[in-house]
C-alpha cells in the first residue's frame, strides 16, 4: 500500500496546533506532514509489517524495562521535528531526561523533539530515496 502526499500549501500553511487538531478531528486517518508541510495520508499495515512492528516494540520494550533509560512510543505517536515535520515511526525512543523535560501539555500532544532512536519499517512500495 502507497502513501498519499496532499500539498495544500498554495491554499492553506497549517500550523503546528492546526495539523494537531485536523488529526484529533480525522482520528481514521493516518497523517503525517512533510518538512515542505504536505500532508501524508499513511494506509493501514499488512499483516507482516503490523506482526514485525510488535516484535521490534517488544525488544525494545523489553530492553528498556532492564535498562530504565527512557520511554518507548509506538507507531501512533507523533513527534515535531525541529524542521518542522510532524511524523510517527513504527517504532521509537526517548532518553529519559528527555521525557522528563517536557510539560505535561507537551506530552498530551504531539511531542516537541526528535526521538533519540527510531526504527521504520520499509513497505514493499517504499523506496529507499523516498523513505
Amino acid at each position: 500500500m502507497t502513501a498519499l502526499t496532499l500539498n495544500l500549501n498554495s491554499i492553506i500553511k497549517l500550523t503546528r496546533e492546526q495539523f494537531y487538531h485536523l488529526c484529533e478531528e480525522n482520528p481514521d486517518l493516518k497523517l503525517e506532514r512533510n518538512v515542505q508541510g504536505e500532508l501524508v495520508i499513511m494506509p493501514p499495515t499488512g499483516g507482516e509489517t503490523g506482526k514485525s512492528n510488535v516484535n521490534l516494540i517488544l525488544q525494545l520494550a523489553s530492553w528498556n524495562e532492564q535498562k530504565q533509560l527512557g520511554e518507548v512510543f509506538d507507531s501512533s505517536t507523533g513527534f515535531t521535528s525541529p524542521n518542522g515535520a510532524d511524523r510517527s515511526p513504527d517504532v521509537s525512543w526517548v532518553e529519559k531526561y528527555r521525557w522528563d523535560s517536557l510539560t505535561k501539555e507537551q506530552r498530551e500532544k504531539f511531542l516537541p523533539l526528535c526521538p533519540d532512536f527510531i526504527i521504520k519499517i520499509m513497505s514493499p512500495s517504499d523506496t529507499l530515496r523516498k523513505v
